[in-house]
Parts: structure tokens; sequence; C-alpha cells
């Protein structure tokens, strides 16, 4: 049998019951719709997530009081030694070190006047704008003051300087943080947010005077941005001789942007792929329903099956004509279940342009193929039938 002849009864097959071709597509459709939606809102949220974590860069390398394989709330009650300003210090003269962060967060109110906002209140370095790129919209950011003694200087965020000062000019004003006094010097760009951690909606002070704000000995973290001249693995560990110097043991984490990145990644990419599997359950009921549709078109099509066996078509050519017409019917379905979820995804990225969806080409190839191969299993048992029909017990039905 020629190939476009065994495309000719497989299209006049499917043209001959439009109705019931279609009806059986349409369970493979809605599975590769369910699939598609789905992964692309995984995609999305992994793709989201990412960008977030690499909007400060990616060589980044956190350091936090505590071993992580210690008990204690965030290894801070398990920790011999904090984490203190002092270090920060002995780690900014280590080789290749850009740019030292010490870092302190805490909660508090914000007044200016009569107007008072609850907010987010981060102790930080001078060098902060620049290791994590924090432009600013005016004035500056906190000085760089050797000693434990800063300058009582604050840094709004975009979003408080909105709100204490409805967008007039703050700087030189003089604001209370935590009840204490500061002078406002600068205000941030908006950064927007974070995992939703609204990174505008913040007052930044000087490290040591959040410590003495929060009551707190130590900090934090302490993040290290280190030059491309080095590697991640030359860098940490330099960085934990040092502390080791300091501290006589390893009461510390360090945790590098590389591997923080590839663990988000991993554990992303699995839940992405566990919801497409989900999805694919609703692909085996549309399998059901070609595996149904086929064994009724073997019964309606007996005296068809007869000619063709009568007039010389084998056992082999007979399977593949039916195994032919399941493959097609779960790739048209599939078809037009992708085109159908991407036209929505595509409606939804107008409608909410920041809604986390973005397509995989991986996962459509794959849900592509993976509705052939779920129409050729439905097929194989009514296709085999068809081929083993006597073809005088077939033609005695005409």
């Amino acid at each position: 049998m020629l190939l476009p002849d065994w495309n000719h009864l497989i299209f006049t097959s499917l043209r001959y019951n439009p109705l019931k071709s279609l009806l059986t597509a349409l369970g493979i459709a809605i599975g590769i719709a369910a699939v598609t939606l789905l992964t692309s809102l995984g995609e999305g949220v992994r793709s989201y997530v990412m960008d977030n974590f690499s909007q400060f860069g990616t060589r980044i390398i956190a350091i936090g009081p505590g071993k992580n394989n210690t008990s204690g709330m965030g290894g801070i009650l398990s920790s011999v030694r904090l984490l203190t300003l002092d270090d920060y210090q002995s780690l900014k003269t280590l080789p290749y070190a850009d740019h030292v962060v010490a870092n302190v967060q805490g909660t508090g109110p914000v007044r200016f006047g009569e107007r008072i906002r609850n907010t987010d209140i981060y102790g930080t370095t001078a060098s902060m704008v620049e290791a994590w790129d924090f432009p600013l919209a005016s004035g500056r950011f906190l000085p760089n003051s050797p000693g434990n003694n800063s300058p009582a200087f604050a840094v709004l965020g975009s979003k408080v300087w909105q709100e204490l000062f409805e967008g007039r000019n703050a700087l030189g004003q003089f604001i209370r943080v935590g009840g204490q006094r500061f002078r406002v010097i600068g205000v941030m760009q908006p950064k927007g947010s974070m995992l939703g951690f609204d990174l505008d909606d913040m007052v930044y002070i000087p490290a040591d005077r959040a410590l003495s704000l929060f009551n707190r000995e130590g900090l934090m973290e302490i993040d290290v941005v280190f030059s491309p001249a080095t590697s991640s693995e030359q860098m940490s560990e330099r960085i934990r001789q040092r502390l080791i110097d300091r501290h006589g043991q390893e009461d510390f984490t360090i945790v590098t942007q590389d591997e923080m990145l590839s663990s988000l990644n991993s554990i992303l990419s699995v839940l992405t792929l566990g919801v497409a599997a989900l999805g694919s359950i609703s692909l085996l009921v549309g399998g059901v329903g070609i595996f149904t549709i086929m064994t009724t078109n073997i019964r309606e099509r007996t005296p068809e099956i007869g000619l063709l066996r009568a007039i010389g078509t084998s056992r082999r050519q007979l399977l593949s004509l039916f195994l032919g017409e399941a493959v097609f019917l779960a790739i048209l379905g599939a078809l037009g279940g992708m085109l159908t979820a991407l036209l929505l995804l595509g409606i939804t990225a107008m409608v909410i342009p920041d809604f986390p969806v973005q397509p995989s080409p991986f996962y459509l190839v794959a849900s592509l193929l993976f509705s052939a191969f779920i129409g050729l299993i439905a097929g194989i048992g009514p296709a085999w039938k068809a081929s083993n029909l006597s073809p005088i017990e077939a033609l005695r039905d005409e």
C-alpha cells in the first residue's frame, strides 16, 4: 500500500463521522490544554523566583551565624559566637572582596511630624548600594564609618518617602526611627518586590545604630561580593579560614549564590514536573476515549475490513491503518488543546502583564509526543482485533 493511499484511507475514515472524531480528540485536547497551562505557570513561577534572587548579582556569598546542621532559631541560639561588626571589618580586607555588607533587620515605627508608618528598618553599611545595585533617586547613601559610632543618618525607600513626605523634598529633614532621631540624607529609587517582600517599604540606617535600636549583639548576616577573578569555592574558603581564625571554630554558615540558585532551580523544576504529571492524568482519560471509539469503529466497519482483506490488504497494513487513525486523532486533539492553551496564555499576558506564565518548548514537545504515544497505546487493541478478522466472516455482515 502506497503512502498516499494510506493517508487517504485514514482521512476518509475521520471525515466520515466528523462529530465523533471531534469528540474523541476533545479528551486529548483538554488534557494537553491542562498540561500546557500548568507547566507554563510552573515555568513562569520558576523564572520569576530565579530572576528575583538573581537581581542582586551572582557573585554573592552569604555568611550567617551558627552552623546549619545544628538546632536553634535561625542558627542564632545554637551559635557559639555571633557575627559582629569586627568580623565585618576583617572580611573587608580579604583579597578579591569587592564589597562587604553587614545586615541586621527589624520592624518599627517611622515618624515625620504627625505622620507615622510601621515598616521594615534595615541596618546596613555603606557598600550596600554598589553590592546589590540599589540606585538612589536623590541624595546619598550611608557614609562609610570606620568606628562603631556612625552618625544618625537614614535613607528612605521610595514608598516610605511617598507616605511620609508625599513627594516633597526629604533631604535634611529629621525623622524618628523606633523613637530615635535620624536625619534623612537620601531616597532610593523604586526597586519593587522580591517574593512578596517590598524592597521600597523600608528605611536604611547604619548597622551599628540598628544593633543598638534592636538591642542585639550580633549581625543577622554578612554578604560578600567577590571579584570575577576568583571562584566562589576559593572565596568561600578564604572567608572560612578568616572566620575560623577569629572564632576558633566553624560556628557560622556560608552559602554561595550558586548553591542557593541551584537548589531553588532544582526544587522548582521538580514542582513543575509534578504539575505536568498531574495534568497528564487527563491525557489518560483521553486515551480511554480513543480506545472506546476505536473499538466501536471496528464493529461498525467490519464489512469494510473484510473488503480490504479480500482485495489483498495484509494484516500488517490493516494494523497500521487503525494505529495511524488512533495516533492522528491524538495528535489532532493535542494540537487543538495546545493552541487553545497558548491563546489563553496570550490573553492573560495582555490583561495581566505581571502574571508569571512562561510556556516551555520542552514541555510542549514532550506533551505532543506523549499524546501520540497515548494514541498508539489506545489503538493497539482495536487495531490488532481488526487485523485478525477473517475476511470471509467480515464480509458476511455486508
